[in-house]
């Protein structure tokens, strides 16, 4: 029986006998009827358990779709950048371990010994480092300013900046200096470095605030620029050539990104 309030009696399943609510156990056969006996407020009521609110569903956003915010690229891996630093990483290994010749993995001139390389080695060479320090400092700047490229622009465009800086960089040199021995990919480097800048210059120029790190971009340049001062297969005007690209394409990437 019950008025809205606590149970005033409850039936013993065993006798069917009416017993009080605050007892555990039937007083005419015995039966248990709960476990323990209900707690009491000051008022000599059972107190009731406290109703759980219940949450509102936390609102929660879709995947985003392609073209849906202008501006926004979908988060994507860096399969661009992931191929050219692991092809790299690979021949580096496998020079250092002379599994391989370099013979087809360096730019010389027409005056080294032995005559000049063929045409394509400018594209071999572009992945190639004989120079552990050389290797490490490049690869490692690929790998990250590739990686930021590609969230903006995708993979092609990551493809198309490194190739054109690394070994349009060397073709410029094989074309230009017969004594040439050059081998790397730091005008690659200096031109995925230039145009991921470009955007942040434009913008320090308009007086507007900006979120990359120039300074750290700058530093790394730099240190790309002087490693022909110390490697030998590093070659200056390869890494200049590149920067060239990189500060070119950059602007039309700057305005497409603005667009």
């Amino acid at each position: 029986m019950s008025s809205g309030g606590p149970d005033l009696f409850v039936i013993c399943k065993s006798c069917g006998s009416e017993v009080s609510p605050y007892i555990t156990e039937c007083p005419y056969c015995g039966n248990r009827l709960r476990k323990r006996a209900p707690k009491l407020d000051r008022g000599g009521r059972p107190k009731e358990k406290p109703r759980k609110a219940r949450r509102a569903p936390s609102p929660s956003l879709g995947p985003l779709r392609r073209g849906e915010i202008p501006g926004i690229r979908i988060d994507s891996r860096p399969y661009a950048t992931a191929a050219i630093v692991l092809a790299s990483a690979v021949l580096f290994i496998l020079l250092r371990s002379d599994v391989i010749s370099p013979r087809h993995f360096v730019v010389a001139g027409d005056a080294v010994i032995g005559g000049p390389s063929e045409w394509w080695t400018v594209l071999t060479a572009a992945f190639s480092y004989e120079s552990t320090g050389y290797a490490f400092v490049t690869i490692a700047a690929i790998a990250v300013f590739g990686w930021l490229l590609e969230r903006r622009h995708g993979p092609l465009v990551v493809l198309a900046l490194f190739l054109l800086g690394a070994a349009g960089g060397l073709a410029v040199v094989w074309a230009t200096d017969s004594s040439l021995i050059a081998m790397g990919g730091n005008g690659g480097a200096l031109a995925l470095v230039a145009a991921w800048a470009v955007p942040d210059m434009l913008d320090l120029r308009r007086g507007r605030e900006i979120e990359g790190d120039l300074l750290g971009a700058a530093t790394i340049a730099v240190v790309l620029l002087l490693l022909p001062v110390v490697v030998t297969t590093a070659d200056a005007l390869a890494g200049a050539t590149g920067l060239l690209v990189g500060l070119l394409l950059g602007l039309p990437l700057s305005r497409r990104r603005a667009g």
